[in-house]
């Protein structure tokens, strides 16, 4: 009797099924009643933009609410957006025309007042919002005319305009009545769409807001969306077959290729700015967790061919990374020291470190199963034995925060800014997922984000991120890209940044 692998198995149940649902005749539900149905295969854990810091997160965020400024992806540039202009005081200190005319999702107008009352929100530190790298900087708000606002930020800070960009306005009077609780549940904001109806865990329905004004993003052409979460890509791969969704993305590669060759959806390969990497527990867990020892991380880095996963199992356009950035992120630099793949030299480190015959740990992830399942066929080969717990990204990003991980296989795509300061302090400036806890690398840091002299920032940068390499508080692994699959009638174009921009969406 022939046998077959899981593995194989599922594939070739997955083309199975791809094949009969193409069998079929396809639905058209989408275009039929302007209703765009997306799948997203990992939970929102909270539709509060402040309290949520997933990829997903971001994308409501960019939907529902505006924020004063906004970044042209195309251009770069940045265009005002529920402000009409800005102006420069001094390297601390922007001044903010704010739009008038402007509603929310409630009906209620918008103001400065509520520009200053959001400011001020995220200034305090007893706020309880996760996503504190892109509003620690804030000092306070203060409106100093009907619709001027002066806001200030604690430090010289070269990004104030990026960062301004993500934070999105909330009503101060609905949100002083409801709390970051009721936000969660019925959320309000500003931005080209409304959300009708939240699900948690199932879906979130999204409905064109009739009165969004005129603004440089442009408003909705497609009147509703429906996401729904399913966890498995070979029902979101049949549903897309069958004509139940429209839109899916991170769509494995063999899958995009049997996809495309049917010629029934559309396939779009893109490049985003998300890396992935393994994030070693160096300064946290028991006192003798192996992971404290710098030979041991070292090993870890040389024992994973990292090389080979990308070629054989994430293939696409991505590629190998060695610094812990995106590689063109300003800051980023790729002269750092390189760990070859090397089994061997993985061993003798480990026995240098007091590990001759290796030692078990536990390994947390939330995606990619079968690339950490490579991970860990690597590490196993040199002798560490690794128990992989997988899980939503909210449980496995607490379980780190709680310092008690000794590796994480996780990605990150820098809130789509084009600089290292959205990395770097994240898990190397103090913040709750800094878990090297390293003095000189945070103080490095903080120098980068208090000047305006970029080759200054470049030079502290490159000194951080060969620190983090020598020290091998990482593994830095690949650039990702995404595979969307799309339903023929739906025009969509996607952005290197990770943000499907659905306003801008339209049926063919």
């Amino acid at each position: 009797m022939r046998r077959f692998s899981k593995v194989k198995f599922w594939a070739l149940a997955g083309t199975a099924a791809i094949a009969l649902s193409f069998a079929a005749p396809t639905a058209q539900a989408g275009k039929a009643d302007d209703t765009l149905n997306i799948a997203w295969d990992v939970e929102v854990p909270n539709v509060n933009m402040y309290f949520d810091t997933s990829r997903n997160g971001v994308i409501i965020a960019h939907h529902v609410w505006d924020a004063l400024v906004w970044r042209d992806p195309a251009s770069g540039d940045f265009k005002p957006l529920l402000s009409t202009g800005w102006k420069i005081v001094d390297d601390k200190t922007i001044e903010m025309d704010i739009r008038q005319g402007v509603k929310f999702h409630n009906g209620d107008a918008m103001t400065a007042d509520d520009v200053v009352y959001t400011y001020n929100y995220l200034a305090r530190a007893d706020n309880g919002i996760l996503n504190r790298n892109y509003t620690s900087w804030i000092d306070k708000a203060e409106k100093i005319g009907d619709s001027k606002v002066r806001i200030t930020a604690k430090d010289t800070n070269p990004l104030i305009l990026l960062y301004m960009g993500e934070i999105g306005i909330y009503p101060q009077k609905y949100y002083e009545e409801v709390g970051a609780e009721g936000m969660g549940r019925k959320p309000v904001g500003t931005g080209p769409y409304k959300i009708t109806e939240v699900d948690p865990g199932k879906r979130i329905v999204f409905e064109a807001f009739a009165d969004y004004y005129d603004s440089p993003k442009g408003k909705p052409s497609i009147k509703k969306i429906v996401q729904r979460t399913i966890p498995e890509m070979n029902t979101q791969v049949v549903e897309l077959a069958s004509g139940r969704l429209d839109w899916i993305w991170r769509v494995a590669q063999d899958q995009a290729d049997r996809l495309d060759k049917t010629g029934r959806v559309k396939v779009i390969n893109a490049n985003t700015m998300r890396v992935g990497y393994l994030q070693l527990n160096a300064a946290g867990g028991p006192e003798d967790s192996p992971l404290r020892k710098q030979k041991v991380r070292q090993a870890i880095n040389h024992a994973i061919d990292v090389e080979g996963i990308v070629k054989n199992l994430v293939r696409g356009s991505s590629e190998v990374i060695h610094a812990a950035c995106y590689p063109e992120q300003f800051g980023c630099t790729d002269d750092v020291t390189k760990y070859e793949y090397n089994p061997e030299k993985a061993k003798k480190l480990l026995a240098e470190a007091g590990y001759p015959t290796g030692f078990t740990t536990v390994m947390y992830a939330y995606r990619d199963r079968s690339h950490n399942e490579a991970i860990m066929s690597n590490l196993a080969a040199v002798g560490i034995k690794t128990e992989l717990r997988y899980g939503q990204y909210a449980a496995t990003r607490d379980a780190l925060r709680k310092g008690d991980v000794p590796i994480g296989s996780l990605t990150w795509g820098s809130n789509s800014i084009p600089d290292v300061d959205a990395i770097l302090p994240v898990f190397f400036g103090g913040l709750p997922d800094d878990l090297s806890k390293d003095k000189e690398v945070q103080a490095w840091l903080v120098e980068g984000k208090s000047t305006l002299d970029q080759d200054k920032r470049k030079a502290v940068y490159k000194k951080a991120l060969q620190k983090i390499a020598d020290q091998a508080y990482w593994v830095p692994t690949w650039t990702y890209t995404t595979n969307y699959a799309i339903s023929n009638d739906l025009d969509f174009k996607p952005t290197a940044d990770e943000i499907p921009r659905f306003w801008t969406a339209k049926w063919k």
